[in-house]
């Protein structure tokens, strides 16, 4: 999949936000540059974990624009500040009252510690209403998202060649399905393997009884719980508007950064690992991780594409149990709008690589869990393909063993892949040390420790 980044990096990260709370109407104070701003990545690790999911259709791209003017138009009795949004979101996120077990929060999934991502090193993270309801798919990091554009099957990037069709891009959780922030907050909580709700109704009675419910009223007004959808809609804005907090989201602390800014030299091994890195040849990683500025913004490490990698099969997912389950991404099947599209089965969006030292697991099904074995895999999947497959009783290697036969035209064969067994890798071990040096840069520093335990709810 050759791919040219996308130009959506968005330098003044306020003007989002502005443009929001313009819409809603709002009498808060214009808020500082530092403020939130739209726009963050997406968890979707919901699945059953003997057969098939039956998502709630996607909403069309036609439709999207209406539907966030809806959402956005707002019916509250108060409106808040950007800044009282955040503090409430921020409650909201430690709140276990949002899903039906009462054991299970966002920060549950999407650690603090560990960059807004998984909390250990299980491939997927039960939830549901029992709490032992298994997921599909490893919880992406929810950091660095203020950029990602809706999805659209036929990209075209508005500071390059307009002519060229980058193909399927944007739009948040591992298969775009969701155009917004508040519409990735949404799919967990009404999912049956994440918050469980039934209803709004149900989430609603809820938080009536939790001690989040005053703060709600406070921020909305007194007859916020008199609707279950306004409710529901209130908890979406206070947590998107968290999640698009840069202080936290998208600090743009780490070595990497203060590099670009000429405030650190980068070592040695740094310097070859970013050589590697953007080098087509070997590691070719900047296809699809852009690493340079643009128009004065850092990169975000991700062009928001989407690539079928033949990631092996992760046992470790339940939902894998079942021979017949097949993790397709944007062609399903969580997914339904591009069901049966084959050219996009067993696509998957491109995640940032910001803060990825810090993560445990790795694709979206979780199959690795150590970062040098990442690269390896990359390294030497068609060259070493015993070492990443199983191998039948007839001795043949099943390759690509997650796709089925008729989609392994969609696999990414552009370098570092490709070659035949027995050929030699990309990159070696030399290589790898130097690639989890440079990677180790992109590591934010000292970000997360407020955040680490629960807050106490705003007045």
């Amino acid at each position: 999949m050759m791919r040219q980044p996308p130009g959506m990096w968005l330098p003044l990260r306020a003007l989002p936000l502005l443009t929001l709370l313009a819409l809603m109407g709002a009498a808060a104070a214009v808020p500082s540059p530092a403020a939130p701003s739209p726009g963050a990545a997406a968890p979707s690790n919901a699945a059953p974990s003997n057969a098939a999911p039956s998502p709630a259709p996607a909403a069309s791209p036609a439709r999207r624009p209406a539907a966030a003017a809806a959402f956005y138009g707002g019916t509250f009795a108060r409106m808040p500040s950007a800044a009282q949004l955040s503090a409430l979101g921020r409650a909201l996120f430690f709140e276990t009252a949002l899903s039906a077990s009462a054991r299970l929060a966002c920060a549950s999934c999407h650690d603090p510690a560990h960059a807004f991502g998984p909390p250990d090193g299980r491939a997927v993270v039960q939830g549901g209403r029992s709490g032992r309801e298994s997921g599909l798919r490893a919880v992406p990091s929810l950091m660095y998202g203020a950029s990602v554009p809706q999805f659209s099957e036929h990209f075209v990037d508005d500071d390059g060649d307009d002519s060229i069709d980058q193909g399927p891009t944007g739009g948040r959780t591992w298969d775009g399905r969701a155009a917004t922030t508040h519409e990735q907050a949404r799919l967990p909580l009404f999912s049956d393997f994440e918050m469980a709700n039934a209803s709004a109704e149900a989430l609603a009675a809820r938080l009536r009884g939790a001690p989040i419910a005053g703060p709600l009223r406070a921020a909305f007004g007194a007859a916020t719980f008199d609707d279950p959808a306004r409710l529901v809609q209130a908890v979406e804005l206070a947590l998107e508007t968290f999640q698009e907090e840069p202080a936290v989201f998208a600090p743009y602390r780490s070595k990497y950064d203060a590099w670009l800014r000429h405030e650190v030299r980068l070592s040695a091994a740094e310097e070859r690992g970013l050589a590697i890195f953007n080098d087509p040849s070997r590691g070719n990683c900047a296809r699809c991780h852009p690493s340079a500025m643009q128009h004065g913004a850092f990169p975000q490490f991700t062009d928001h594409g989407f690539a079928a990698l033949g990631v092996p099969r992760n046992a470790a997912v339940p939902a894998n149990a079942d021979p017949r389950h097949v993790d397709l991404g944007l062609c399903g099947p969580l997914r339904t709008d591009l069901a049966g599209v084959r050219r996009y089965c067993g696509l998957f969006r491109t995640p940032t690589l910001r803060n990825v030292a810090v993560r445990n697991v790795f694709f979206h099904n979780g199959r690795f869990h150590r970062l040098d074995e990442v690269l390896r895999f990359y390294a030497a999947r068609d060259t070493q393909p015993a070492r990443w497959y199983p191998t039948g009783a007839d001795g043949i290697v099943r390759v690509y063993d997650d796709l089925p036969a008729m989609y392994r035209g969609n696999l990414d064969r552009a370098p570092p892949f490709g070659g035949r067994a027995g050929d030699k890798g990309a990159f070696g071990e030399s290589e790898v040390r130097d690639l989890l040096a440079f990677l180790a840069t992109l590591t934010d520093e000292n970000f997360t420790r407020a955040l680490k335990n629960p807050p106490n709810p705003p007045n």
